[in-house]
Parts: C-alpha cells; sequence; structure tokens
C-alpha cells in the first residue's frame, strides 16, 4: 500500500492530466459488430479522487451474449434505453478527460464503435491503460487481471463483471497506482483515442465467418478469412508499391474501422497478418512509439512501419503477383 505521507509530500507533476474518467463496459461479446450492454464512469480529479459515478443499463437489440459471464438477460435489457439515448449523457462524463480502463483499447474500441453507429464523435482523446501502468510502475503482480490489481492494492471486489463494480475497483485501484507514478516520476503510458471517420454495420445474424467460445475466463470471437492465394514476395520497400501476398500487420487504433481496412487489403489480395514476424511485410500503425508487442517486434526485425493515411494510398495501386 502507498504511504499517505510520502504521498502529501509528493510534487505532482505538472504534466499529468487534469481529470480522469474511469470506465468499464460489459458487452455481448468481443467482435466488431457486439455492443455495450452496460456502461459505467467514476470521474476522478487530477490527483485521482472520486468526484462522482453514473451506470446505465443499454439494450443492445440483439442478444445480451455470455449472460453467464455478465449476468444481464434480455428481459433484464429489453426496457433499457439504446446506446444512442444514453450518448449525450456518457460523453459528458468522458468529456476533457482521460479515458482510464483495464486493457483500454477494448473499452474505447466498443465505445468508439457505438458512438459511430450513433453518428456522433465520441468526446475522448486519450487513453490509459491500467495494465500498462501497472507494467510501467514493476507491480508484482502474478498476473494482469483486475482482481489481481485489485488485490494487490488492498480493494474489494463485489461484484466481478459488474460494469459499475468493476468501474470502482478500478477507480480505487488506480488512485494509489497515480500516486505511486508521481511520486517516482513515471511518464504516464497515454495513448491517443481516435474517433472512427468510417463505419459500417455488417449483418448480426447469422454471423457469417464468426466462431465464438467461451476460453479461459473471456468470450473470444474469431473471423475467419480464406487464405491468401499469393505468395509472400517478401517486405514492403519505400517509393514501390504493395505486392499481392505482402504480408500486412495493424496495431493500435485506426480512423477508419480496423476490419473495413483489412477487408479492403484482402480484396486487394493482401495477407492480414495477426501478429509481426520476420515474414511481415509492412506494419501499419498510427502511433510508432508505442510499445505495443507488434511495434517492438516491428523494431526488432526491422519491419518497414507507415500510418494508416499512408497505407490507405498504397491500397489505391497494389502491384499484381509474380508469375
Amino acid at each position: 500500500m502507498l504511504d499517505d505521507r510520502t504521498t502529501a509530500e509528493t510534487i505532482w507533476p505538472t504534466a499529468y492530466p487534469q481529470g480522469y474518467a474511469v470506465v468499464d463496459v460489459e458487452t455481448t461479446g468481443l467482435a466488431r459488430d457486439d455492443r455495450i450492454i452496460s456502461a459505467a464512469v467514476y470521474r476522478l480529479d487530477a490527483r485521482g479522487n472520486v468526484e462522482d459515478h453514473w451506470y446505465s443499463l443499454v439494450n443492445p437489440q440483439r442478444d445480451p451474449g455470455p449472460v453467464w459471464i455478465h449476468g444481464l438477460t434480455s428481459d433484464m435489457l429489453q426496457d433499457a434505453p439504446l446506446f444512442a439515448d444514453i450518448a449525450e449523457e456518457f460523453a459528458g462524463r468522458l468529456a476533457d478527460r482521460v479515458l482510464v480502463a483495464h486493457n483500454a483499447i477494448f473499452d474505447w474500441q466498443m465505445i468508439a464503435r457505438e458512438y459511430a453507429r450513433a453518428a456522433v464523435t465520441a468526446p475522448v482523446r486519450q487513453r490509459l491503460c491500467t495494465i500498462a501502468l501497472s507494467k510501467e510502475l514493476n507491480l508484482p503482480l502474478p498476473n494482469h487481471k483486475l482482481e489481481s490489481l485489485a488485490a494487490h492494492f488492498g480493494v474489494v471486489q463485489q461484484r466481478a463483471h459488474h460494469a459499475l463494480d468493476d468501474a470502482r475497483v478500478l477507480a480505487e485501484a488506480f488512485r494509489p497506482s497515480l500516486h505511486a507514478a508521481a511520486r517516482d516520476g513515471v511518464r504516464l503510458p497515454l495513448l491517443e483515442c481516435r474517433p472512427l471517420t468510417e463505419w459500417s454495420d455488417s449483418p448480426v445474424t447469422p454471423r457469417v465467418g464468426y466462431q465464438a467460445s467461451y476460453q479461459g475466463g473471456s468470450w473470444r470471437p474469431s473471423r475467419k478469412r480464406p487464405p491468401c492465394p499469393h505468395p509472400n514476395p517478401g517486405r514492403f520497400e519505400d517509393g514501390k508499391p504493395l505486392k499481392q501476398g505482402m504480408r500486412i500487420a495493424f496495431s493500435g487504433d485506426t480512423s477508419v474501422d480496423r476490419e473495413l481496412l483489412e477487408d479492403r487489403a484482402v480484396e486487394a489480395g493482401l495477407h492480414i497478418a495477426t501478429s509481426v514476424s520476420r515474414l511481415t511485410s509492412l506494419l501499419v500503425t498510427n502511433d510508432p512509439d508505442s510499445a505495443t508487442s507488434k511495434t517492438v517486434k516491428a523494431k526488432s526485425f526491422g519491419t518497414p512501419v507507415v500510418d494508416e493515411a499512408a497505407f490507405t494510398h498504397l491500397l489505391r495501386d497494389v502491384a499484381a503477383a509474380d508469375g
């Protein structure tokens, strides 16, 4: 636990944000066409003190998914507001704050998709993942589950996978983490949030190309793509076009929905790689300096890197495969 006297004597870093929105969303699953079914926000001041909290159920207009995880049935959700109905209030609680979440990329992507469906821009510009922060602080955790972070700081969880309680637990664990970072002069692992500028809903029923299963404590849908018919011609070279068969990996936020970009790449004859290896032709990322596993591997392998805008331009003229 953090020593209160040490905290009181900490000189607060001027570069730290002025407010945070600790968020948790429960969803029907993890795929791009899945929906938010409940959302909670704890608003914190610059030093991590709770200002207020908010919670709402959300009618996903479809089956609720893994009820055995989140406990929310269709009957419980049928009279709940639609996301479009809560979008303005939700936005007011996120505005001008850093979004904080455990595995923040997931919460942010689900939120960004819901706002894109509602034809509204989410007022979030930065996010902070508490998993990344715990790594920066070198916390002696057995794993990166929320329950482990909570136990480290003595926070008692009452209802796991309930958005309001998960957000409360995270807020209580985030405050000592934030103070430890301030005390030790740790730079917060802030990442840019890119609202979706292009979105297209895919049919929900049936889920063509998707398989879903419950494995290892999480809901894991996966999309199967047909194998790329072209051989890998090697790495992308600056100044030359992409060539059919090249292995393309993506990392981080994109302004165009990720699966739309992937679909366009597949249609152009490119291979979508789920990870970066020595065979990867190109990594597409808007955050080349972020310490994701893909960007770290790309640097170690010398894999070429371009941003989303450059990749979109390259997609206009993909060279045919050899032979």
